[in-house]
């Protein structure tokens, strides 16, 4: 079955998500677990927890259908120590959230060099610091999104992801989730259906198709290996919708959150409904 959704807003709380995932249709969803702009918020309150999970049991939203995202400013490769801390320190509370919320995987950004250090040594320092997170929690999978390879983000080849997995000590709990977007700007050819086959058996060769734990559905607004990670609405961008009708009606990737991080959010009700039409 297919589970397709949004990255919804968690204005007044986390408890809402739910609620605003439902409001369009969705059944599957993102969100942020915090302010994504700041490296550390108050607490969850119990409150926040009982509503989160009450609102998720009265929706029929199980862990499997979301896909919560770290806040944007963690880097887990920065080559400075104190802002390396810095983000695990932050890393670790997202974590946490997700322990508290009983949410089953946080999906995040790898990391960047900062044209400090080579891509091997930030792939290392990336794995040491999910290690690090994954022996301080339990039941969470730390689950790596494919970048575009914009600036000096890695993690834009599953070469990249590769290095990264073979060096987590626990596979249990390490997972992928690939953007369409970030994969067609980082020189994967999905727009096609020799592309998309082609570029799926890559991924099974290289990373395994069993890693993979989730897919955000984005159209692009720019070319095909530019490496700029520019979202456009479904059908709107340079990919077009063939590639989305490959995703929804391919069975390796049924039972997983589906999301969309398309820009315009008034949009998503549609969108969802255009996926799920796609349906054969």
């Amino acid at each position: 079955m297919k589970f397709i959704g949004a990255h919804v807003s968690a204005e007044g709380g986390v408890q809402n998500t739910p609620l605003n995932a439902d409001r369009i249709g969705a059944r599957a969803f993102a969100l942020f677990l915090k302010n994504q702009r700041q490296w550390f918020a108050p607490p969850l309150s119990k409150e926040t927890i009982r509503l989160f999970k009450e609102n998720c049991e009265k929706l029929d939203y199980k862990p499997f259908q979301i896909l919560p995202h770290d806040s944007y400013l963690i880097n887990l490769g920065n080559p400075e120590k104190e802002a390396l801390e810095k983000s695990r320190k932050s890393f670790l509370d997202e974590f946490h959230r997700c322990e508290q919320l009983g949410l089953d995987r946080l999906n995040f950004h790898p990391g960047s060099h900062l044209k400090l250090i080579d891509e091997e040594k930030c792939l290392k320092i990336i794995a040491e610091s999910i290690n690090i997170t994954l022996d301080k929690t339990k039941g969470v999978t730390a689950v790596i999104e494919n970048t575009a390879g914009q600036g000096t983000n890695v993690g834009y080849k599953f070469e990249h992801i590769k290095f990264i997995i073979d060096l987590v000590e626990d596979k249990s709990r390490v997972g992928v989730c690939f953007d369409t977007c970030h994969a067609y700007a980082a020189g994967y050819d999905i727009k096609t259906a020799e592309g998309f086959e082609n570029t799926f058996k890559l991924f099974d060769q290289i990373i395994g198709i069993e890693y993979l734990k989730g897919i955000h559905l984005n159209d692009t607004k720019k070319g095909y290996a530019s490496k700029v990670d520019r979202h456009a609405n479904i059908g709107m961008g340079l990919l077009g919708e063939d590639v989305f009708s490959f995703i929804i009606n391919d069975p390796r990737f049924d039972d997983m959150p589906l999301i969309l991080e398309t820009p315009d959010e008034s949009l998503w009700a549609d969108e969802i409904q255009k996926l799920y039409s796609m349906l054969k």
